[in-house]
């Protein structure tokens, strides 16, 4: 941490702020400038609390130069990590599509979903048996019979599961079920104690961005999951909130590139909620995996216009299929396959 003192700083105070700087366990070193004088703090700067720093008298200001996030940034784990959803690896040389409808409805949907998830040749499922909506009084999922549907749907096609969980008391059903990838949404993303429960249990997680988040909020959030002791964490990019109105939300492909070189961990992008209209998920897809995502969240609907939630953005089976193809194409380029 490096701390500039005011211009008129004088030695009682400068004293004052090594001497805390010490209470922390760090080392201070003083250096006197012609009009500012600014004390480094040498140790594990993590554990000095910033805020009663910058309180104290002839602190102008004050500046964290190591990452506040340890766990999951690259300075601290240079390789790349893979983690295995079942034994579907995310975040090594094959870019993972996870694909499936917004919301479990009906047995025989999931069953048709399934089945065509595994033709186009996608290796995970997602589906949302729990549903965080804007309104209260639209489709909010089937609960518990949801998952029992989904799960049962997707042994069918062998496909592991990633479903949203919402609430922190859910977590229990959720493992008896046997979710492969816990997922958490956008408006949960600071939820800090949903985050340290879903750390402590032996589960990949897909943290999505929030809709307002800036990236350094998004890695200390996953730093929260990982500090409980649940390395497993997959980021997904899922569009930001902006002035713009014409699509859903914001794809921030610059974040993709951004993270891969923050993090270690394996990045993904869902392309359907940051369109929010089908005909849009093709080319916002094949600009995610250009930039370097290593896989993508995708919604298709059996039948799109029968959708229970978000039938805008769902595929149709064929679009999926032709999705693939396109994909398989740049990630070739890339030096990768799908």
């Amino acid at each position: 941490m490096i701390i500039v003192m005011s211009p008129g700083a004088n030695e009682q105070q400068i004293d004052a702020v090594v001497r805390k700087v010490k209470e922390y366990g760090c080392e201070a070193n003083v250096s006197r400038g012609v009009e500012r004088t600014i004390i480094g703090a040498i140790g594990d700067e993590r554990a000095i609390n910033q805020e009663t720093i910058d309180a104290l008298s002839g602190v102008e200001q004050s500046m964290n130069i190591v990452k506040p996030y340890k766990i999951v940034a690259r300075e601290w784990h240079k390789e790349n990590t893979v983690v295995h959803i079942k034994d579907v690896p995310v975040g090594g040389n094959t870019v993972q599509v996870i694909a499936g409808p917004c919301s479990v409805e009906t047995q025989p949907q999931m069953d048709d979903a399934a089945r065509f998830v595994r033709e186009a040749g996608c290796r995970l499922m997602r589906g949302g048996a729990f549903k965080p909506r804007t309104s209260p009084y639209t489709f909010q999922g089937k609960g518990v019979e949801g998952l029992e549907m989904f799960r049962k749907a997707a042994d069918a096609a062998k496909l592991p599961i990633v479903t949203e969980l919402m609430d922190v008391r859910m977590l229990d059903t959720f493992m008896e079920w046997d979710v492969d990838a816990i997922q958490i949404g956008t408006r949960n993303m600071q939820n800090f104690d949903l985050l340290k429960e879903v750390g402590r249990v032996d589960k990949p997680v897909i943290l999505k961005r929030g809709m307002s988040a800036t990236v350094s909020e998004w890695l200390m959030a996953a730093e929260y999951i990982a500090a409980s002791g649940n390395h497993n964490i997959i980021f997904c990019e899922r569009g930001i909130r902006t002035f713009e109105t014409y699509y859903r939300n914001v794809l921030d492909v610059t974040a993709i590139p951004v993270l891969k070189k923050e993090t270690h961990l394996p990045v993904i992008a869902d392309p359907s909620h940051a369109g929010g209209k089908a005909w849009m998920v093709a080319a916002l897809s094949r600009a995610a995996i250009a930039a370097g995502a290593d896989g993508l969240l995708v919604e298709m609907h059996p039948n799109p216009c029968e959708a229970w939630c978000d039938a805008d953005q769902a595929l149709t089976p064929q679009e999926l299929k032709s999705l693939m193809a396109d994909l398989g194409g740049i990630a070739k380029v890339l030096g990768r396959d799908i």
